[in-house]
């Protein structure tokens, strides 16, 4: 059983689902759990967005958990609009669709785990546990599929990841990089961090190696 310290303020959490029944039993489970708290609901990503408008940055959620399929802006296009307005706030996504092409999407999208809604409650703790620590998550029938599936890390990246992975390769201070974004310094640097962590990759200069082998290969092939 995953079990949340109480010793330290509790993660803040933003509950995202078109069936009130889903967010009202969701909400009770995790309310039971002294390290995490849910501030906010909405039934679409459109009200998510307007919702953390409003919100104090102190106030802000670390964690977002939102379902794919909704009524208005679904789970996917949220948590790329997210990765970019955010890139800070942990997505998760809790879904009844085990297709990997919507995993897929999502991971693109820059969602950190991808959970199925009929999993023990137990692996849904888990994978709030793993992506506020920055860690990647899946349902194990999902791990076990995307296995057998491997493809390249890179698939994994998200337009804006690509972007600076490119810059990176180019050589650019994250200030540069930033500049040629039209994003903020502190945004380059989440999603340097959201790199490393894709990529599996430990430490700065192993970020840069890397990033210049990618953009070396692509000049190789045309695509840079």
């Amino acid at each position: 059983m995953t079990v949340f310290p109480d010793t330290a303020a509790p993660a803040r959490v933003l509950l995202i689902d078109d069936h009130a029944l889903v967010r009202d039993g969701m909400r009770m489970h995790l309310t039971l759990q002294p390290g995490l708290e849910v501030v906010g609901e909405a039934d679409d990503g459109e009200a998510a967005l307007a919702w953390l408008a409003r919100v104090d940055e102190a106030q802000r959620p670390e964690l977002v958990i939102t379902d794919i399929g909704m009524r208005g802006m679904g789970g996917i296009a949220l948590a790329s609009a997210l990765h970019d307005q955010y890139p800070e706030l942990a997505v998760l996504i809790v879904s009844m669709h085990d297709n990997l092409e919507y995993v897929r999407q999502a991971v693109r999208a820059g969602a950190r785990g991808y959970v199925l809604k009929d999993a023990p409650a137990d692996e849904l703790l888990a994978a709030i546990h793993a992506v506020l620590a920055g860690r990647v998550f899946y349902s194990a029938r999902i791990a076990r599929a995307m296995a057998e599936q491997s493809g390249s890390p890179l698939d994994a990246l998200t337009p804006r990841e690509r972007d600076i992975l490119n810059g990176i390769g180019r050589g650019l201070a994250n200030k540069e990089i930033a500049a040629n974004l039209g994003v903020s310094v502190r945004t380059v640097e989440t999603h340097r961090l959201n790199l490393k962590r894709k990529l599996g990759i430990e430490g700065r200069a192993g970020l840069v190696k890397y990033a210049v082998q990618q953009l070396g290969a692509e000049r190789e092939s045309g695509q840079a």
